[in-house]
């Protein structure tokens, strides 16, 4: 009997040691290939990659568990075909995992997002996609701290890297500033920022800038009863948008400063009631 037993835990313990080999030499294969080829962008090489990885990591568990079944004299053939498939999955509570399982498919083919963008899940969470299975992703937030989230629960994305974004900046100036003067002092702005920020900028396949910055107008009669608003665009690459936007604002300010130009202010009114006797 001990004998029995000693053999069954070692076929089960090189099963895992084989499986687990297996599993790195695959992976290893797999990164090997898509180091040597460019059948696609960088970003979806990654996210393949991490799909697959995850795939092959169920297949092993799958199959250890076959194997530890089969170990134990029981006949996984006639379970399936006694209680049925779906049976079993529902009785062992795996709704969850098969929307899981379908949510991260659609996610790869429908190519909402890759590895290394940077997303917003759910409108609350914000972070970098560091990655992707078949059951869950995981995004590391600009703290730190990194979120891991089931597919089946992310119900809307948005994804601040995909192909271009677009720079919009919102200038609000005291009532008094005259809007012809306001409007030349931003263009003047915006010839800076053409300059500094080229390499920045979005551009088609001949080079040639898709949309640079610009004035798209006055975007405000009244802003918040603060002052006139107008707004500064410009069509950048996904991956500078933020560097892009934190130096177009730095520009604008230094513009607006040189010219004396005087930027809206909040101001609360307090008005006092006297009574009749006073």
């Amino acid at each position: 009997m001990e004998l029995i037993v000693n053999s069954t835990t070692i076929r089960i313990i090189i099963s895992a040691i084989t499986l687990f080999i297996g599993v790195i030499i695959v992976r290893k294969i797999i990164r090997s290939f898509f180091s040597r080829t460019s059948f696609f962008e960088e970003r979806k090489e990654k996210t393949l990659e991490a799909m697959i990885n995850s795939i092959i990591s169920y297949v092993a568990l799958i199959g250890f568990i076959i194997v530890v079944l089969s170990e134990f004299g029981i006949d996984i053939g006639r379970i399936l075909a006694g209680a049925g498939i779906i049976g079993i999955i529902i009785g062992f509570g795996a709704q969850s995992l098969i929307k899981d399982f379908f949510a991260g498919l659609f996610l790869l083919y429908e190519e909402q997002l890759h590895k290394g963008d940077y997303i917003t899940l759910n409108n609350t969470h914000h972070g970098t996609v560091e990655d992707i299975g078949l059951r869950f992703i995981k995004i590391r937030e600009w703290s730190g701290k990194l979120l891991t989230i089931s597919n089946g629960q992310i119900h809307t994305i948005e994804n601040y890297n995909f192909e271009y974004m677009r720079v919009i900046e919102n200038v609000t100036t005291n009532f008094r500033e005259d809007p012809r003067t306001v409007f030349n002092v931003l263009e003047e702005a915006c010839e800076r920022l053409n300059e500094e920020l080229a390499i920045y900028l979005k551009r088609d396949l001949t080079r040639k800038t898709i949309e640079p910055f610009q004035v798209y107008g006055m975007s405000s009669l009244n802003e918040n009863y603060h002052g006139y608003q107008y707004t500064v665009t410009g069509v950048v690459e996904d991956l500078v948008y933020w560097t892009a936007s934190k130096e177009t604002r730095r520009i604008i300010a230094e513009t607006m400063y040189d010219h004396n130009i005087a930027m809206a202010e909040q101001r609360v009114q307090v008005q006092s009631y006297s009574s009749k006797e006073e």
